[in-house]
């Protein structure tokens, strides 16, 4: 069974993970996929050449590249990632990301 009901009423479904969201030239596009209380799950969608420029989060996040290319820095050190690698931005710490090519990527976020 595909589809259930949830206690919130909420459906519930499997998603193919990089067709939740779709490339917007000239744009980072973001879709938050579940938020509570102990965190959030965002999806990220990075045109070519886009990015987010360097800030830093009070929380630890994991970031996990489910298509394309990017490159990740964190306090200066610069880290390419491609589908299926992952890289933890820790908390406190200056960290940037740019597109190398179209890029897809989920960033969960745990607030401890």
């Amino acid at each position: 069974m595909s589809k259930q009901k949830q206690n919130d009423d909420e459906a519930v479904a499997v998603k193919r993970l990089v067709d939740l969201l779709q490339y917007q030239q000239g744009s980072v596009v973001s879709r938050v996929l579940l938020k509570d209380k102990g965190g959030t799950v965002t999806m990220f969608a990075f045109d070519l050449g886009e990015g987010l420029s360097e800030h830093t989060a009070p929380f630890a996040a994991l970031v996990l590249v489910t298509e394309g290319e990017a490159n990740v820095e964190i306090a200066g050190e610069g880290h390419t990632l491609r589908e299926g690698d992952t890289i933890v931005l820790p908390a406190n710490q200056p960290h940037a990301v740019k597109a190398v090519a179209k890029f897809k990527m989920l960033l969960i976020m745990i607030r401890a």
